[in-house]
């Protein structure tokens, strides 16, 4: 299997550089070349997903700086993740940083922690709210679609009017499911 050189650019409005990025790609032996053209905060990127899509275990992605990868740090580390699932190196030609090198190996093992701690921290800041919600009453998840109410009003036109269960299921704008359920849980 041969290892390809996949370059891939970004520039928008602010940042017009674009001959200048390919150039960049090219002197370094990218075989083959994406540019994404941003205008605004757009948050799609076809082209990276275009990349993404020809990685391969062995590849390397070359990019000219860290901030053309993601538009923000937590952005990169999700997408140096990514690379790194993918057994595909990474080199960022103005940090000199090359994941086939000891160095480049301890930056990615970095990213790596930093997008765990990062992930750790949002999960302790979640459980925080969570509890905090609680503690004022409020509890989370969405309301049932049947209440103990709404299933007895089910169950006595099922026995008392004779209707169907699928009819049932049409006037309170649910599934039969969710109507057997509803009422099975009166007698639990």
């Amino acid at each position: 299997m041969t290892s390809r050189r996949i370059g891939y650019g970004r520039v928008s409005t602010l940042d017009q550089n674009l001959e200048s990025q390919s150039d960049a790609l090219k002197a370094a032996g990218a075989d083959k070349i994406f540019v994404e053209k941003i205008t605004g905060t757009k948050a799609s990127r076809p082209e990276l997903d275009k990349v993404k899509e020809q990685l391969r275990e062995g590849d390397t992605l070359v990019i000219t700086r860290m901030d053309r990868l993601g538009r923000s740090a937590k952005d990169l580390l999700n997408i140096v993740s990514e690379l790194d699932a993918l057994g595909v190196d990474l080199e960022i030609i103005e940090q000199n940083i090359d994941t086939k090198t000891p160095e480049g190996k301890l930056f990615f093992t970095m990213v790596a922690g930093f997008a765990e701690f990062e992930h750790s921290m949002m999960v302790a800041r979640t459980k925080d709210g969570l509890a905090a919600a609680r503690a004022r009453g409020r509890v989370g998840g969405r309301k049932p679609k049947m209440t103990p109410a709404r299933a007895a009003e089910a169950e006595r036109l099922y026995k008392e009017k004779n209707m169907t269960v699928q009819e049932i299921a049409d006037i309170f704008g649910v599934s039969r499911p969710t109507i057997y359920r509803a009422v099975a849980q009166l007698t639990t």
